[in-house]
């Protein structure tokens, strides 16, 4: 990601109300770079207003914004609620993997995203995507997390995960490798012998049923889960 025009766009957005195509020919950045970016800013009245005044055709972009919000919000309200019924069927895989998931992944609303240390962990949420939800391989990446001393081994390392996994090299993201200062005298090596592994696959309906699920098993509202 573009860190420094993302914060430029987020604050020119902010401040001073610029529309998206203005933000986009300023940083010379594509449109839908800019439109993700902002998308969770809230303009003022006032803004809102200077937009209007400024582009006509402001208030259809708007209202199709609007429209669109809303659909993906009920499609991700459908596929908990299907999550919640799957919870209810009481599958001793479905529920091991969505407790690791509980445990262990990231929060996103689009996206799922798994990362441990443990190989049989690992093997368990990648067989638990495979067989509950049909995850084909071609969508499923991983990625290594690895430190200064893994260096010699990063190939060795990298086919550790694709063979614990059962996934092809095409599946590999590029490793992250925690590259320790001069400085410092920090060292990992035999404490996680082979870094970490993260599991990824973008597809809402899977994270959010799994989100459903997690509610249902363990008897909770979290709609921020939705957001």
């Amino acid at each position: 990601m573009k860190t420094v025009e993302r914060k430029r766009a987020r604050r020119l957005r902010r401040e001073e109300g610029l529309p998206i195509n203005e933000i986009a020919r300023r940083l010379r950045v594509a449109k839908s770079s800019v439109s993700l970016w902002v998308r969770d800013i809230e303009l003022t009245p006032e803004q809102q207003q200077a937009l209007r005044a400024m582009n006509p055709a402001y208030n259809k972009q708007l209202n199709g914004s609007r429209a669109n919000a809303a659909r993906y919000l009920a499609l991700r309200k459908q596929a908990q609620e299907s999550g919640r019924a799957r919870a209810r069927r009481g599958e001793r895989l479905h529920l091991a993997g969505c407790t690791l998931f509980w445990a262990e992944g990231s929060r996103n609303r689009n996206t799922v995203r798994f990362t441990n240390s443990d190989p049989e962990m690992v093997r368990l949420f990648v067989t638990f995507l495979r067989q509950c939800f049909e995850v084909p391989d071609e969508q499923i990446r991983i990625a290594c997390n690895l430190f200064a001393d893994h260096l010699p081994r990063q190939w060795e390392i990298e086919q550790h995960w694709l063979d614990v996994t059962d996934l092809p090299r095409t599946s590999l993201c590029k490793s992250i490798v925690n590259v320790y200062s001069k400085h410092s005298k920090k060292k990992r090596q035999n404490k996680l012998p082979y870094g970490t592994c993260r599991v990824t696959v973008s597809r809402t309906q899977v994270v959010q049923s799994i989100y459903g699920s997690i509610q249902e098993y363990a008897g909770f509202e979290r709609p921020a889960w939705l957001e």
